[in-house]
């Protein structure tokens, strides 16, 4: 069990913000963008590239770097820009994720990311598509892709969802989708978006699910507010689930010592 350290970028800036509230405007009468607005827990005054070095400095490899704003406006060219700065403090030290898609995933890779982080660019629409999924797996190379599958739970079932996490899509994380996909990526990102920014503590089911998969490596998000939590998802997944923590660090305004997170990784299960 490893803590993969995290840095969201929303509008240039490391933020925290509450799942699935992202919402994107448009300027009335002329189509213009006109920002992206978000329910925040947190907003940094330190930039990506502090951040970066930071994780640098511990050695704590496979955090992820997402950034929040629709690729083409003019807050995802902010949202890159501070990217790429984190990027250069700490080459290969860092996966990405926002906007990648088949045509800029290599870019992105040269940039200095050891990993690219997909999920809308492998639907169409509403639906999975395996026909994108092998693309972007052969033009990253599998050991270079994650397949970000945050999810909402609906009918009983959990079915991830895409467009900064306000749609559902046709695929469930049913037995075997876990399986099926590590034949194309190295490893998956989860949250569980119903938890996410809320502080309120972790998805216990969703975590014993993502347990019984034992081929790519996985990264838990999502409500952790306490080392009891981390702890209990240690002895429910058996350590074999890695884990981000966000709002509820305070290196994020929250109570949760980085100092104390950091040094849980590798610990046995209990």
């Amino acid at each position: 069990m490893k803590f993969r350290p995290c840095i969201d970028i929303h509008n240039g800036k490391v933020k925290q913000i509450v799942g699935g509230s992202l919402k994107d405007s448009a300027v009335p009468g002329n189509g213009e963008d006109a920002g992206s607005r978000a329910e925040e827990n947190f907003t940094s005054e330190k930039d990506a590239a502090w951040f970066a070095d930071l994780y640098r400095t511990y050695r704590l490899t496979g955090g992820h770097i997402i950034l929040l704003n629709p690729r083409g406006s003019r807050e995802y060219q902010e949202d890159l820009k501070a990217a790429e700065g984190a990027l250069r403090k700490w080459p290969g030290g860092m996966q990405i994720g926002g906007g990648i898609t088949e045509e800029n995933a290599e870019t992105f890779l040269k940039m200095g990311a050891s990993h690219v982080i997909v999920t809308s660019s492998v639907f169409d629409g509403e639906k999975f598509s395996w026909k994108k999924v092998r693309a972007l797996s052969e033009t990253a190379g599998r050991e270079h892709l994650v397949i970000d599958l945050s999810c909402r739970k609906k009918d009983g079932k959990y079915f991830v969802v895409t467009n900064r996490w306000q749609t559902f899509t046709n695929l469930s994380l049913e037995e075997g989708i876990l399986d099926s996909l590590s034949e194309f990526c190295a490893e998956f990102l989860i949250h569980g978006v119903d938890q996410e920014g809320l502080r309120a503590g972790y998805d216990a089911d969703l975590i014993r699910l993502l347990a019984k998969h034992d081929r790519n490596p996985i990264t838990y998000a999502g409500g952790i507010a306490s080392m009891e939590d981390i702890r209990e998802i240690r002895s429910l997944s058996s350590g074999k689930l890695d884990f981000t923590v966000g709002s509820a660090l305070d290196l994020f305004g929250g109570n949760l010592p980085f100092e104390e997170v950091r040094k849980v990784s590798d610990l046995p299960a209990e």
